[in-house]
């Protein structure tokens, strides 16, 4: 059913939280390839102003620091994965992460997003937004979301 599963991540043990799922779905369903794409988000904003050589200078670095920190952390996860016989690569995107996660999924061919949410709701989702929600209102393809772990517990103490 499904032959290239997307798993967009954040560096976050939260986002981490679909990787069991995407494990289960991965060796249950014979998946081909899984593909754990993280975005690195623009340091440097043009509209911010900062014409500054050197601000620029040092905004670059920073952004090439991020993207060397993602490649580590990716490379670790892919290794889990292949370690368990599951065809595993890493992508890194730049730009605004939503768009990026729908960009890439429809560039390469993929069958189903598995993320996370970050169960943010209220006052909060309302400044900061949703890169899930975004991914599963505007997405080409089936996105399965996974509440973080120890939400569901955190769900019942409330009742």
């Amino acid at each position: 059913m499904y032959t290239k599963i997307l798993v967009p991540l954040d560096g976050s043990e939260t986002s981490e939280s679909s990787l069991p799922h995407v494990k289960a779905i991965a060796l249950g369903c014979g998946v081909p390839d899984v593909i754990l794409l993280m975005i690195v988000e623009p340091v440097f904003n043009q509209e911010a102003g900062t014409t500054d050589m050197v601000g620029r200078d040092l905004m670059a670095k920073v952004e090439e620091e991020n993207k060397e920190k993602n490649r580590v952390y990716l490379n670790r996860l892919v290794g889990g994965f292949t370690a368990e016989g599951i065809h595993t690569s890493a992508a890194l995107g730049y730009g605004k992460p939503a768009d990026e996660i729908i960009d890439f999924a429809e560039k390469h061919n993929v069958d189903l997003i598995v993320m996370c949410t970050h169960g943010r709701s209220g006052i909060t989702r309302w400044v900061l937004g949703s890169v899930a929600e975004k991914v599963v209102r505007h997405s080409p393809v089936p996105v399965l979301t996974v509440s973080p772990a120890g939400r569901k517990n955190a769900a019942r103490k409330r009742k």
